[in-house]
């Protein structure tokens, strides 16, 4: 069984540049304002979330593993 991530996106920082949408269509939405959501905060690991978390200018996408609440991205340092 894979890992589960949750997925959440920080609206005070997202500037809606719909970059996560172009990596994770599935995945995110924007809403009204233009700004992202994730469309199920929990869910099975998955490439095309983490390159949309990565792809973020704003740093605006946080994933954690469910459960443990251990980072997957940002990584910790």
């Amino acid at each position: 069984m894979g890992d589960r991530w949750h997925v959440e996106v920080d609206r005070s920082l997202c500037i809606g540049s719909a970059q996560c949408i172009h990596h994770a269509s599935e995945a995110f939405r924007l809403d009204p304002a233009r700004q992202s959501r994730p469309v199920a905060p929990d869910a099975d690991a998955n490439e095309r979330v983490l390159a949309a978390a990565e792809s973020c200018p704003v740093e605006a996408i946080t994933i954690t593993l469910t459960g443990s609440g251990e980072a997957v991205f940002p990584p910790d340092e």
